[in-house]
């Protein structure tokens, strides 16, 4: 009797980009691809905290090289990329939240976020598809959502309308480039504990209302992200293509 096997989560011999990796969700990401196997470009802005991670990581014994990189930036993203060897995993965590009523936004608050949660995600999935279609590589390229990305939430229209087309986005990508065998895929987190989260987590009444829109009664913590960052690019996940995980606790679930 011939038993069906698990496909494999490694991702040894493979090259991941991942963007935003200097802290939070990225930089949980990252250790996740790298504890797998994975060779890791780490990318953000800062170029001494990017040399910080680095060095941490290859006293793990991982390896990883950094890119500094600023993805609303479209042209540097262009040319920064096609100075590379394609990458086979994409992880963008970049992104930006600046919260107001939707009667009180200002134009430039709306594109300071647009610009990195929509139109620097965008081309940079398009810079990365075009190295491996260039290529003839398969690849998983991933955008870090949100749950937001599938509700509304109250002083969040601008962040909630930059994640939706985030979804759509990907949906399209993945229609287009399913046939050169890349994957488009997000994961769609909760409220994930993180530097840039902590105001959120000092105020006591935002807490006990996010505590209880979600089912599972906590909070996210970035290890909660980590497993299926792995999932997703890897073997594991082969027939998943055009979807978004939703690491919510449940909150999408009504």
């Amino acid at each position: 009797m011939n038993l069906p096997r698990t496909p494999s989560f490694r991702l040894d011999g493979r090259r991941a980009l991942v963007a935003g990796a200097s802290s939070g969700i990225g930089l949980g990401c990252a250790v996740a691809l790298a504890e797998a196997g994975a060779h890791v470009t780490l990318a953000a802005r800062r170029t001494q905290k990017l040399e910080e991670t680095a060095a941490a990581f290859a006293s793990q014994g991982w390896t990883a090289d950094i890119l500094t990189l600023d993805i609303a930036d479209t042209g540097a993203t262009r040319d920064a990329l096609a100075a590379r060897d394609p990458y086979d995993i994409l992880v963008n965590s970049a992104g930006l939240a600046i919260h107001s009523p939707a009667t009180e936004t200002d134009r430039a608050d709306y594109d300071r976020v647009t610009d990195i949660n929509t139109r620097g995600a965008y081309f940079l999935l398009r810079e990365v598809a075009k190295r491996l279609i260039e290529t003839g590589r398969p690849g998983s390229l991933m955008t870090i959502s949100s749950q937001m990305a599938h509700v509304g939430g109250i002083e969040r229209a601008v962040y909630c309308a930059s994640k939706h087309a985030v979804e759509g986005m990907t949906k399209a990508m993945a229609i287009e480039w399913g046939p050169h065998k890349i994957r488009v895929n997000t994961l769609c987190p909760t409220f994930i504990r993180t530097p840039l989260t902590e105001p959120t987590f000092d105020n006591p009444e935002r807490v006990a209302w996010i505590e209880e829109k979600i089912k599972l009664g906590r909070t996210g913590e970035v290890e909660d992200i980590m497993g299926g960052v792995v999932f997703l690019a890897s073997d594991a996940s082969a027939l998943v293509t055009g979807t978004a995980l939703l690491i919510d606790g449940g909150w999408t679930a009504d």
